[in-house]
């Protein structure tokens, strides 16, 4: 990985599987420091059960609703920017859609993409916001995109090993 990584501190997301599940093991291999909201006793579609995504993912923090609304707004309020990752043949994203408007609506700087192809349109907008932020990653879960997760490892590892930012 680049040493240059002053940019992004922390990286938050909401424990479902899909994007989110993957950026969190992403940020777990290369140390990156993992934080997020995840609904009442942590579910996520592939752990339905209490405590559910908190078995293996303690570094999030249940939120008092069992909903996952809950959850996503208070991820993208947290945050500083939104990365956004919604791979090309997606099943349309309830849970995506209260991501993008919550953002909007907090006014936080945004960037939806779909794969690969836009690392260098992620890298410029990286390098435009200031040094030190918490990066929030989101987008469908596993059941919306079977190719979420493998997408998303792939951007992420274009990105924090790219030598340019």
């Amino acid at each position: 990985m680049a040493a240059n990584h002053k940019k992004i501190y922390r990286i938050r997301t909401g424990g479902q599987s899909g994007v989110d599940r993957a950026t969190m093991d992403f940020a777990r291999e290369y140390g990156i420091p993992l934080c997020g909201w995840c609904p009442k006793n942590g579910w996520a579609e592939d752990y339905p059960d209490s405590p559910g995504v908190l078995l293996d993912y303690p570094e999030l923090t249940e939120t008092p609703s069992n909903g996952t609304e809950q959850r996503t707004k208070w991820n993208m309020r947290d945050a500083d920017a939104i990365l956004t990752i919604i791979p090309g043949g997606s099943l349309p994203s309830p849970g995506t859609d209260v991501g993008l408007a919550a953002g909007e609506t907090l006014g936080k700087p945004m960037l939806t993409v779909s794969g690969i192809k836009d690392v260098p349109q992620i890298l410029s907008w990286l390098n435009s916001l200031p040094d030190g932020i918490e990066l929030c990653v989101g987008g469908p879960r596993a059941s919306e995109c079977s190719e979420a997760y493998d997408l998303t490892i792939e951007v992420l590892h274009s990105i924090f090993c790219h030598d340019t930012w």
